[in-house]
């Protein structure tokens, strides 16, 4: 086996605690309730983030008396650190499952409303209820989840909309409303909410076809039932990026709901008062797939409805989700067995 070079490795200047202390901050913009979360006091996590600004060498908040916001290189770090602890969770399922038996595995596919809604406190819950099982998280737009889950390439997906084919079963797991995403300084950042109408004409920002192409779609629709057409001035891949040049100043998007869960700043979050759609977040998966893993994940899906996996909220506080409703092929396929 070729071997890859081994390159010389810094040693690591803070901990994993100051990381996890960091993110806690980064989620909830308050020193005191994150304190609170993280069950310790306030002067000891101050100093916890100083500490970790001086290892990083950058200033990650920016402090006044009425609000604590990330700087630009806060943002960046958080993103990272945000994966690199996703990763360590990985790495940790993957070492329970080669110290266990080898079979419980399961490859779940997501798109970004599903993993800024309640889909991680379901793998939570999941992995609380399986312990031991490697759960393989990969990001996947939509369109591209139909195609991985027709070749097999993987066990579940969350996506956007129901799938619509003969042999795949789905699960409506929540609806998210349609908001507005402005730069704070736009001229309707000061509305308490919006109409559709009042967009007409505003420079748009839009997720890409080939990321987005099934929201995209939502929000064209969406805009011409107010008689007009979005005026797309850029596409962005992906959602850190919509929020970015948002922040930037660049347009405006409409986006989902669970944009209320993400903390960013720059950007004002509105409701459309006219809008009563909503975004569906299914979960699909082939139906005749035998997998004792994936059954178990859809029997808590199922059984969320009995007992609601909570959600934490905008606000840090845990609240109960509204249960999970099944969609009409589960329903069928239940009364024929």
């Amino acid at each position: 086996m070729v071997r890859s070079p081994t390159l010389p490795l810094r040693p690591l200047r803070f901990e994993l605690r100051q990381v996890r202390a960091f993110i806690c901050v980064a989620g909830e913009l308050h020193f005191g309730r994150a304190a609170t979360r993280l069950c310790t006091s306030q002067p000891s996590l101050s100093r916890m983030i100083h500490n970790l600004e001086k290892a990083v060498g950058v200033t990650l908040f920016a402090r006044s008396t009425r609000k604590v916001s990330l700087t630009p290189a806060g943002e960046a770090f958080a993103s990272e650190c945000r994966l690199a602890l996703a990763h360590l969770e990985l790495a940790a399922s993957a070492a329970q499952h080669a110290a266990g038996d080898g079979e419980r595995r399961i490859h779940m596919a997501y798109m970004d409303f599903a993993i800024e809604g309640r889909v991680p406190q379901i793998l939570e819950a999941f992995r609380t209820q399986v312990p031991g099982t490697l759960v393989v998280l990969e990001y996947m737009p939509t369109i591209a989840q139909h195609n991985a889950l027709i070749d097999g390439r993987i066990d579940i997906g969350f996506m956007t909309g129901e799938f619509k084919a003969s042999k795949i079963r789905n699960m409506l797991v929540e609806e998210h409303e349609f908001v507005v995403l402005l730069p704070e300084h736009h001229r309707l950042a000061s509305k308490p909410s919006l109409r559709l109408a009042d967009l007409a004409g505003e420079a748009f920002v839009i997720g890409s076809e080939d990321t987005f192409s099934s929201f995209r779609t939502m929000v064209f629709d969406l805009c011409r039932t107010a008689d007009f057409f979005p005026r797309v001035i850029q596409e962005v891949s992906n959602s850190n990026g919509i929020f970015g040049v948002v922040a930037a100043g660049a347009g405006i998007t409409i986006y989902s709901g669970s944009a209320r869960t993400i903390r960013r700043s720059g950007v004002v979050v509105k409701a459309l008062s006219d809008v009563k759609q909503r975004i569906p977040v299914f979960a699909a998966w082939l139906a005749d797939h035998q997998s004792p893993t994936l059954q178990a994940f859809l029997d808590l899906l199922s059984a969320s409805a009995r007992t609601p996996v909570r959600s934490r909220g905008a606000d840090g506080l845990l609240r109960p989700l509204q249960p999970l409703r099944r969609a009409d092929r589960i329903a069928k396929n239940e009364s024929g067995r």
